[in-house]
């Protein structure tokens, strides 16, 4: 009896062993690391059918798209060096528009009054002729004289190109305007002045000095403002600006007023300048 219950302690004893053995194999073995998570590539998005592909974009010709190649610059300067082309005819009446460096003022022209003037100044205003040119003689309660180029290579073209005599059909009253001249036949060319006040003798004075349009409304105001200080005897020489231009007045007579521009107004012809 003895002998069996020791048998089976034995027994008991090595099934036990045989289970803390194999507890303590499992326990050494590493642990196996689960593997790493893989990134997810994102799919391009599908462009959309109803999205429209992006065209090429040509640029738009200009005869497809009805325009024209725009004029060049009229070249004023240029036709000025040819004064025997410049003989239009001037409209019966017509305005120009004086902006200056005392301000603004217009002038009427009546063709009827001198013919061969009013052309002429209608043909040199249209061309620009007297912009940038300076009052270059201003005697008090007598005359506002201008008409001498900015531009020497200007001047020098018209420095021969006299006209015939209008015969003085007006009085020289305050604000008319009038071509000066040298009291030889035909001798009136570029140079024009503006009445300061009534000088009637004038009109039989050489071959009488003959108006043809008068400043408009209170115009003379600014006609006057024109600054006179350097008088009758200290102004500029007048050869010596045809010569040398606008520099030679600005150095020697800086307080002269200028023309900015003159330009036709109220005809039809303003509205192609």
């Amino acid at each position: 009896m003895r002998q069996r219950a020791r048998a089976t302690a034995w027994a008991v004893l090595l099934m036990t062993a045989a289970v803390i053995l194999n507890s303590c194999k499992k326990q050494s073995e590493p642990a196996q690391s689960a593997a790493p998570e893989q990134p997810k590539a994102e799919a391009p998005a599908q462009p959309s059918a109803t999205a429209p592909a992006p065209a090429e974009t040509k640029p738009e010709s200009a005869v497809a798209a009805g325009k024209k190649d725009a004029e060049p610059a009229h070249n004023y300067l240029k036709e000025l060096l040819f004064p025997a082309k410049l003989k239009e005819k001037a409209p019966e009446t017509y305005k120009v528009r004086f902006d200056t460096t005392r301000g603004e003022f217009s002038i009427t022209v009546t063709r009827a009054w001198a013919p061969l003037e009013a052309d002429r100044f209608y043909n040199l205003v249209k061309h620009h002729f007297y912009d940038n040119a300076a009052f270059f003689r201003v005697v008090p309660s007598f005359v506002v004289q201008f008409g001498i180029s900015a531009n020497p290579a200007v001047s020098a073209a018209w420095r021969h190109v006299e006209m015939k005599d209008d015969p003085s059909s007006q009085t020289n009253k305050r604000g008319t305007i009038t071509f000066a001249q040298t009291g030889s036949p035909n001798s009136r060319g570029t140079q024009v002045f503006i009445n300061l006040k009534d000088n009637p003798r004038l009109d039989h004075m050489a071959q009488g000095f003959a108006p043809f349009g008068i400043v408009d409304g209170n115009g003379m105001n600014v006609v006057e403002m024109m600054y006179d200080g350097y008088g009758d005897s200290a102004g500029p020489d007048q050869d010596q600006l045809e010569k040398q231009g606008d520099p030679y007045l600005r150095k020697g007579w800086p307080k002269l007023d200028h023309i900015k521009s003159a330009t036709l107004a109220g005809t039809s012809d303003s509205a192609k300048q």
